[in-house]
C-alpha cells in the first residue's frame, strides 16, 4: 500500500536524509512572540526578538509551504511563540492538499478563534497545559490565564471539525509530577490524548537532570493505579509512545526525548519565524531560507538549499548531558514543544549532490552552520563565507587607492625600567639584571625595527589578511611619565611610567592597512617587554592598543579622540 502511495505522488530526494529518513512533516513557527512566559521555554530575562523585517511575511510562508508540499510534505503544524498572536492566512494552506494541518497553542486566546481556524482547514490541535492548579499555572507560566486555557480545551473537545485533540504536559519533578494521575483522569470520559513530555534542555531554561522525570517512572506510577493499561498502536513516525486504559475514552502518550529518543523514525523539519530551517530540535545548525528568497532564489534553488540541510542531519541528537544549550535557541524561538568552541559542531563534509523538483536537476548548495540572524541590523562578518567557514575577502573588483592608518598602544613600566630606557635617574650599572638588559641593545631602536618588520609580515601572522605592497611605515616610541593605565583610574599604586608606540602605515592598494598598523604596535610593545623583562617582567602591562586614525577606501575616514 505504501509503495502504491509513493508511486502516485513523487517524493523529492531533497527531503530524504543520508539515513534514509523521509521528512514529510513540517513545523512552521509563525511568530517569536508569546502571551505566556513558561520557564522551561523562555529564559527568565526574556529573549531578544528578531527585528520585524527579519520575520517571514505571509507570502513567504505560503510560498515555502507550497514548495514543501509539492516536494512530499503531507502534514504541517503551526507553532510559535504562540501562533494565535499572529493574524495569518491559514485558509491558504487548505488548498495545498495536505493530509493534516495542526496547531500547537497555549490556548489563552484560542476559544474565540477556534471556529474560524477549523473553517480554514485546521484538523489537529495540541494544547499545552502543565498543571490543573491555577496557582501552579502562574508559577510555571509567570502569567494568569488558567481559566482561559480550560475554556479553550472545552471548546476543542466539543468541536466537530477537529480530528484530534491532544494535551501536552511537561512534567517537572517536585512541581507538577504529583498531578500525573489527575491528568490521566481526563481521559476517562473525553476523547483526548494526554501526552507527558520529559523536561528538555534549551538555552536559558536552567535544565537540571534531577528535575527531569523519565517516562518509564511516569508509566510505573500510572500502572500501579491502572494495572490494566496496555500498549496502543503508535501513529507512523509519532513522537509519543501510546498507551490505553481499557474503558477510557481517551489515551495516554509519553514523549521521552531525553531518556529514550525516537531519532531513527524522525520525519520532522522546522521552519523558524525568521526563516531558518532546523533539521533537528536539539541541533544549533540552521540554514536561512529567508535570505535565499530575498536574494531572488527560485523554487529549484530553494529546494537545493533544503536538500543540503537535510543531508546534514545527524543520525541522532546528543545525549541529555551533551545537548548544546549555549548556541541553540531558546525553545520559544524554535517553535512549540516537540544565539565558538562552545559546542557548535561543524557540518559533515558532504558529497556533491543534486536534487529534483518536477524532474529538474538542481545544483549542490552549501549551507550555513547556524542562524542568519548574523545579518541583524545589516551587520555581517566579512571573513565568514555563506557556508559558515572562514574565507579571505575578495578585493579583486576594488580600485587601488591611497590608504593610511595609524595605531597606538602603551606598555606601562616601573621607574627602574623607565630610568634604564631614558638614561635618567640613578641606575646601578653593576646590577646583573641591568647589565643583562643593556646587553640586548638599545631598547627603543630594537623595538622600532621589530615593529617595522612585524608590519611587513602581517599577512604571514594573520591568516586572512591580504599581502600588501606597503609604501611607508613610520614607528615612534616615546617614553612617558605621570600616565596611568586607563583601566585603573585613581589607583595610587598604578604604574606612572610608560612607553607609547605609534605606527603609521600607508599604501596604494585595494584594502586598508589598519591590521598592519596594529601589528606594528603590538610587535613593538612586545619587543620592549622582551628587552626589559630582566628588570621589570612582573610589573609591566601592555594595553590601550587602538586604531587612532584611518583614511582611504570606501568606508568612512575617522580620527579617534585622544
Amino acid at each position: 500500500k505504501i509503495a502504491q502511495i509513493d508511486a502516485q505522488s513523487q517524493f523529492s530526494p531533497a527531503l530524504i536524509d543520508s539515513f534514509h529518513r523521509r521528512h514529510d512533516y513540517l513545523r512552521i513557527s509563525l511568530t517569536e512572540r508569546c502571551n505566556l512566559r513558561c520557564f522551561y521555554c523562555m529564559p527568565s530575562e526574556g529573549v531578544e526578538l528578531s527585528p520585524a523585517d527579519h520575520i517571514l511575511t505571509d507570502d513567504e510562508i505560503i510560498r515555502l509551504a507550497n514548495l514543501f508540499v509539492r516536494s512530499g510534505v503531507t502534514k504541517i503544524r503551526l507553532t510559535g511563540g504562540e501562533p494565535t498572536v499572529r493574524k495569518g492566512r491559514l485558509n491558504e494552506l487548505r488548498p495545498l492538499g495536505l493530509q493534516s494541518i495542526g496547531m500547537t497553542t497555549n490556548g489563552i486566546a484560542l476559544h474565540r478563534r477556534l471556529p474560524l481556524y477549523i473553517e480554514n482547514g485546521l484538523t489537529h490541535l495540541n494544547l499545552s497545559l502543565d498543571t490543573l492548579d491555577p496557582f501552579k499555572f502562574e508559577i510555571m507560566t509567570r502569567r494568569p490565564g488558567h481559566d482561559a486555557v480550560l475554556r479553550s480545551l472545552s471548546a476543542a473537545l466539543h468541536s466537530q471539525g477537529l480530528r484530534s485533540v491532544k494535551l501536552n504536559v511537561v512534567i517537572i519533578k517536585g512541581l507538577n509530577d504529583s498531578e500525573v494521575l489527575d491528568f490521566v483522569k481526563l481521559t476517562t470520559d473525553q476523547n483526548i490524548s494526554v501526552r507527558f513530555i520529559e523536561f528538555m534542555p534549551f538555552t536559558g531554561n536552567k535544565w537540571d537532570k534531577a528535575k527531569m522525570v523519565p517516562s518509564s517512572q511516569l508509566l510505573d506510577i500510572i500502572s500501579r493505579e491502572y494495572p490494566s493499561i496496555t500498549r496502543a498502536p503508535d501513529e507512523l513516525n509519532d513522537t509519543a509512545r501510546s498507551w490505553k486504559i481499557p474503558g477510557h475514552a481517551g489515551s495516554l502518550g509519553f514523549i521521552s526525548s531525553m531518556s529514550d529518543h525516537f531519532c531513527s523514525s524522525c520525519n520532522r523539519l522546522r521552519l523558524t519565524a525568521d526563516g531558518q530551517i532546523k533539521v533537528c530540535l536539539f541541533d544549533a545548525k540552521e540554514v536561512s531560507l529567508r535570505d535565499e528568497m530575498r536574494r531572488g532564489a527560485s523554487d529549484r534553488e530553494l529546494l537545493n538549499v533544503i536538500g543540503r540541510a537535510v543531508q546534514g542531519k545527524q543520525e541522532k541528537h546528543a545525549g541529555m548531558e551533551d545537548i548544546d544549550v549555549i548556541t541553540n535557541r531558546p525553545m520559544i524561538l524554535i517553535g512549540g514543544i516537540q544565539p565558538r568552541e562552545s559546542g557548535v559542531r561543524s557540518p559533515p563534509r558532504l558529497p556533491a549532490q543534486s536534487f529534483l523538483l518536477n524532474n529538474t536537476p538542481l545544483l549542490p548548495h552549501i549551507h550555513r552552520r547556524w542562524s542568519s540572524s548574523s545579518s541583524q541590523s545589516g551587520l555581517r562578518l566579512t571573513h565568514i563565507g555563506s557556508d559558515g567557514r572562514p574565507c579571505m575577502v575578495d578585493v579583486g573588483s576594488k580600485d587601488a587607492t591611497k590608504r593610511s592608518a595609524t595605531a597606538s598602544g602603551r606598555i606601562y613600566i616601573p621607574r627602574s625600567a623607565y630610568d634604564l630606557v631614558t638614561g635618567s635617574g640613578d641606575v646601578d650599572s653593576t646590577d646583573e639584571t641591568i647589565q643583562k638588559a643593556r646587553s640586548k641593545g638599545d631598547v627603543m631602536t630594537v623595538a622600532q625595527l621589530a615593529a617595522i618588520m612585524g608590519c611587513k609580515r602581517t599577512s604571514d601572522l594573520i591568516p586572512l589578511c591580504h599581502p600588501i605592497q606597503i609604501s611607508n611605515v613610520s614607528v615612534a616610541l616615546t617614553p612617558e611619565r605621570d600616565v596611568r593605565p586607563a583601566s585603573q583610574p585613581g589607583d595610587e599604586g598604578a604604574l606612572e611610567y610608560s612607553i607609547k608606540c605609534t605606527a603609521t602605515v600607508t599604501c596604494e592598494g585595494k584594502t586598508g592597512v589598519e591590521m598592519e598598523a596594529l601589528t606594528a604596535v603590538s610587535v613593538g610593545l612586545l619587543t620592549v617587554w622582551d628587552m626589559l623583562k630582566a628588570v621589570a617582567g612582573k610589573e609591566m602591562k601592555i594595553g590601550e592598543i587602538i586604531v587612532a586614525h584611518k583614511a582611504g577606501g570606501k568606508s568612512v575616514d575617522f580620527t579617534r579622540d585622544p
